[in-house]
């Protein structure tokens, strides 16, 4: 896991073929794509869906579609946002475990020392950088915190890691860098940059707090919250603050993206990393991610 010592580690150089994965990424238009395709996505046509899934598992090997309730698709995005079988995600009910709210592969992750933390090896964010509500971001000051990256041939949708109440998303408007490792070693502060949203978990705890980031990308910039009437993505013009009162049990449905992204777990320091979460692992929706407090809705 990071801690505060990677920030006197030199930030690590990229090879050439990284180097030219972070230029066919990011150096394109990245709004003007973003909004093309989430069109395309949108194109209701079976043939044209199965000819896009065809050459897209050309680059994802690890596209794992018979996982999902049905294998026929009208359009792009009922791929990218498909529901799986039931009982693929076993979910561990013990009262004292966060779990991961998706599945995703674990990238930085550790304590947090002060109000620091890492985006990868070398490059350094504040917690008020990334949570713009400075009351909140001050609960998680020597805390934990995890940072979960869904690849686009993922599943796409995030779940409660503990039975909460959500009374507000806090949507912050932003760029749409790739959120990639390569990209990490190289756009400093990107997560702070990009589109995301702030929700608070709030449980009967009166010392324990967390808190999901989930962060737009490009090709992604669109969010669905459940508990929301729309789509949180680069056309919205609504208040950054949009109230409402949602209330989950654990492993509950939550919302999805409409492509792979991130999600950045946010602990109080009342919490411990269980054991086996280090950076480069997978790991699924359900699975123990931190242990703590007992928990109550």
């Amino acid at each position: 896991m990071d801690t505060l010592d990677s920030a006197t580690e030199p930030k690590p150089l990229l090879t050439v073929r990284e180097q030219l994965n972070f230029l066919l990424t990011n150096r394109l238009p990245r709004r003007w794509l973003t909004l093309f395709m989430g069109w395309f996505s949108r194109i209701e046509s079976p043939a044209l869906t199965r000819l896009s899934i065809a050459v897209w598992q050309l680059f994802a090997e690890d596209l794992r579609l018979q996982d999902a309730t049905t294998q026929s698709f009208r359009s792009l995005q009922a791929c990218f946002t498909r529901q799986l079988k039931p009982g693929l995600r076993p979910l561990d009910n013990s009262p004292e475990v966060v779990t991961s709210p998706c599945d995703a592969i674990i990238g930085a992750c550790g304590p947090i020392e002060g109000n620091r933390l890492f985006q990868a090896k070398g490059f350094p964010y504040t917690l008020e950088d990334l949570i713009p509500d400075a009351a909140l971001a001050r609960r998680y000051r020597n805390g934990r915190f995890v940072t979960l990256r869904l690849k686009s041939s993922m599943y796409h949708r995030f779940h409660a890691p503990v039975d909460c109440r959500v009374r507000q998303v806090n949507y912050i408007s932003g760029d749409t860098w790739n959120v990639n490792p390569i990209a990490l070693k190289k756009v400093e502060k990107l997560f702070c940059k990009n589109e995301r949203a702030v929700l608070e978990l709030e449980f009967d705890h009166p010392e324990a707090s967390l808190t999901l980031v989930p962060v737009a990308a490009i090709l992604v910039a669109s969010m669905k919250f459940h508990c929301l009437p729309e789509p949180l993505d680069l056309k919205y013009r609504g208040p950054n603050r949009i109230p409402c009162d949602a209330h989950f049990h654990k492993g509950d449905e939550m919302g999805y993206f409409q492509h792979g992204s991130t999600i950045i777990v946010f602990a109080s320091e009342h919490y411990q990393l269980s054991p086996g979460i280090t950076s480069g692992q997978p790991i699924n929706m359900g699975q123990v991610l931190l242990t703590g407090h007992q928990l109550n809705s």
